[in-house]
């Protein structure tokens, strides 16, 4: 019988959004588990605490679920907690590495799951956005190149962007580079997952865990009501009801770093 060929498998969660996230990510994991069998489990975290930033309580909470590894975005800042996270370097989060170098935390990670090693990258799209931060693309360059010669088993980006045309742009720019790109941000998943010619596996975005009936994990309420009066608000984020689960399962060869299948695997819980 022909020996099975290795492979790696990773599950990404897109934002995961309040308690209802958090609450979905603990109900759904156990499941996702017997169903995927991951090898490692990531979820963005920048909206984990009421819908905007993280703190070391709610990273705790993800981790005691299940999830491995944090990645994040321009929300990551909003709970002033996150800077002393980030300086303590003891919870596996990243924010975009391509923030000036003196703001606290790193914005790629190498992690080994058991023999394997892992490229983690979290990088800002500029379209659209508000920050005006180093160029994404060349950073990606430049951090792939300073670890051209290491044994890596995989390379596994979070681009964290509002455009789709800079995210399917930088798709193929990283192709062959990267293991993986996956689009997060916009809390809407796409379906034009697909592995790019040279063995990448992309999506413009996996989406969010969030409240299932509201405006990208806040009340629909108090968002419709924005667009009608034009007058903001503090968001609130429903803590009960239905919650989606977006994510995206990855199948990779640890040998070529090439990824041989990126699936939707999302879900619906009742909390």
């Amino acid at each position: 019988m022909p020996t099975k060929k290795p492979v790696l498998k990773v599950l990404f969660f897109g934002d995961v959004v309040g308690k209802i996230g958090r609450k979905a990510i603990k109900k759904a994991l156990p499941n996702y588990r017997k169903q995927y069998h991951p090898d490692l489990v990531i979820a963005n975290a920048e909206n984990l605490a009421h819908g905007k930033g993280a703190t070391k309580k709610t990273l705790e909470e993800l981790i005691n679920s299940g999830v491995n590894f944090f990645t994040s975005g321009n929300h990551i800042w909003s709970k002033k907690e996150i800077f002393s996270v980030f300086e303590e370097n003891k919870i596996p989060i990243i924010r975009p590495a391509n923030y000036p170098p003196e703001v606290p935390g790193k914005g790629y990670k190498i992690i080994e799951i058991g023999t394997k090693k892992i490229l983690i990258i979290n990088l800002l799209g500029r379209t659209f956005m508000e920050e005006n931060l180093d160029c994404p693309f060349r950073k990606f360059k430049e951090i792939i190149e300073k670890h051209q010669k290491e044994e890596l088993n995989a390379v596994i980006v979070d681009f964290h962007a509002e455009a789709t045309s800079e995210k399917v742009a930088f798709g193929f720019y990283a192709d062959g580079l990267a293991s993986a790109v996956l689009g997060t941000h916009t809390h809407i998943p796409t379906a034009d997952n697909q592995i790019l010619p040279q063995g990448t596996a992309y999506i413009s975005d996996v989406g969010m865990v969030g409240a299932k009936n509201s405006v990208l994990g806040v009340k629909k309420e108090e968002i419709i009501n924005f667009f009608l009066r034009q007058i903001h608000s503090v968001h609130q984020i429903p803590e009960k009801g239905k919650c989606i689960l977006n994510a995206v399962f990855l199948e990779i060869n640890p040998k070529t770093k090439k990824t041989k299948s990126i699936k939707r695997a999302d879900k619906i819980v009742e909390i």
